[in-house]
């Protein structure tokens, strides 16, 4: 279902007419549409009501705290792999026994916080790691409920930079390594392994890669309790994917139902972590054309967002529609351009050789499928300040980050003792 649609020739988020918006918060900016939200996340719901289930939302792939909070009254916990995203997850109202700690690096300063936190749930990717959590949990005198990550050494069929589950990939435990990492777990003081926890990747169009991997940890579940292991729970990751251009993506009810297929007769209490499956197309970044320019090879529509604003085109090849915001009449002819951003890089465009209606300087567009890994993504590279995000509700919208201003960004910089004749503000000297 789609909430950003054309009403009277003009597109809306929801009730709010995205050009009277620009006009008051300015340009770029993210826009996302709450009723989205609650629509993907109830469909995935849905999916995997069957099950005895816990979706924690991948905060990686947005984690304003509006919009977390959103998910957060249907129900959702989260999935961090940060001390600032679990951070921003209690923010929100997130209950701690709900949030999950992932990531392939947490330091023991980030352990210790989420223990501090009420945080007991850690999805471990290393002995190494295990031992830290185990020593700063017995110091503590504290549990830490683990599931190891198992890397199941299955390609996703996705993106070279966001596939996760092969055994040349950083993440999780060798599943041929995995038996004896449990059997130190079981021996460590402060930890209580309880669980299995894989994700292979981002962006799946395809079931199969899911079906081979969860039939993998199915078989390796019996395994671990065949050694005496309990083995209570079982967490799936994420990586659903979303249509961005003409993907045929697997549908959550087609999702789901694989899921109890390959795993639902263990006993198990699943978590799953989607995130682009819900806030994906939930969001999209509006811009305004600055320039047409006219090459001898091509035509370029220099538009006032960059790759520090949206990195995924440069980053993975990434595509997103692009509409005008005025609605284009049918009878409008294509013309072929590149659209890109004002940052000195020939990396830094939106898209190129895309076919749009007429466009001119002072135009507004929508780039669309831009809710998730947009705005988290972001830089300030070029000293461009971070960008305002905005939700919005029915006829009604806030800004949930405002603009940034140079004045925020050389706020946090300093200068030595050694420069202090410098012609700059004293408040700028370290130690003033």
């Amino acid at each position: 279902m789609d909430y950003f649609n054309y009403h009277k020739g003009e597109l809306h988020a929801e009730g709010v007419q995205l050009s009277a918006l620009a006009d008051v918060i300015g340009t770029p900016f993210y826009c996302y549409s709450s009723a989205a939200l609650v629509h993907y996340f109830k469909v995935f719901a849905d999916a995997v009501s069957a099950l005895d289930a816990t979706i924690c939302f991948a905060i990686k792939a947005n984690s304003n705290i509006a919009v977390l909070a959103t998910l957060e009254r249907l129900g959702a916990g989260a999935d961090v792999v940060s001390q600032g995203e679990m951070q921003r997850a209690l923010e929100a109202g997130i209950d701690p026994k709900k949030i999950i700690f992932s990531g392939v690096g947490k330091s023991r300063q980030e352990l210790q916080a989420a223990l501090v936190a009420g945080v007991t749930r850690f999805n471990v990717e290393s002995l190494s790691e295990l031992e830290v959590l185990s020593a700063v949990a017995d110091t503590h005198g504290q549990m830490a409920e683990v599931s190891l990550r198992v890397n199941p050494d299955v390609d996703a069929r996705t993106h070279e930079k966001i596939a996760t589950g092969r055994q040349e990939d950083k993440f999780g435990i060798d599943l041929s390594l995995a038996r004896g990492a449990y059997r130190r777990a079981r021996a460590l003081p402060g930890i209580d392994v309880s669980g299995v926890a894989m994700h292979i990747g981002s962006q799946l169009t395809e079931l199969d890669p899911f079906r081979i991997a969860y039939s993998r940890m199915a078989d390796f579940v019996g395994v671990l309790r065949e050694d005496g292991h309990t083995i209570r729970h079982l967490d799936l990751g994420g990586g659903l994917g979303i249509t961005y251009k003409d993907e045929k993506v697997p549908t959550p009810e087609a999702y789901g139902a694989m899921v109890a297929e390959t795993i639902g007769g263990l006993g198990c209490k699943l978590t799953f972590e989607p995130g682009r499956v819900i806030a994906g197309n939930a969001g999209i970044l509006l811009t305004r054309v600055n320039f047409m320019k006219e090459g001898t090879a091509k035509t370029f529509c220099i538009v006032d967002a960059a790759m520090n604003d949206l990195i995924r085109p440069t980053l993975y090849n990434a595509h997103h529609d692009i509409v005008r915001v005025a609605e284009a009449m049918d009878h409008e002819s294509l013309k072929v351009m590149d659209i890109v951003g004002p940052i000195c890089e020939s990396g830094d465009y939106i898209a190129k050789n895309r076919g749009m209606p007429s466009v001119t300087s002072g135009d507004l567009l929508a780039i669309r499928s831009a809710g998730a890994y947009g705005a988290v993504m972001s830089s300030t590279y070029n000293t461009r300040p971070l960008i305002p995000e905005v939700l919005v509700e029915g006829d009604e919208y806030a800004v949930i980050r405002r603009r940034f201003e140079v004045a925020d960004m050389l706020a946090l910089e300093r200068l030595p003792p050694w420069l202090s004749g410098s012609r700059i503000s004293a408040a700028n000297v370290v130690g003033k």
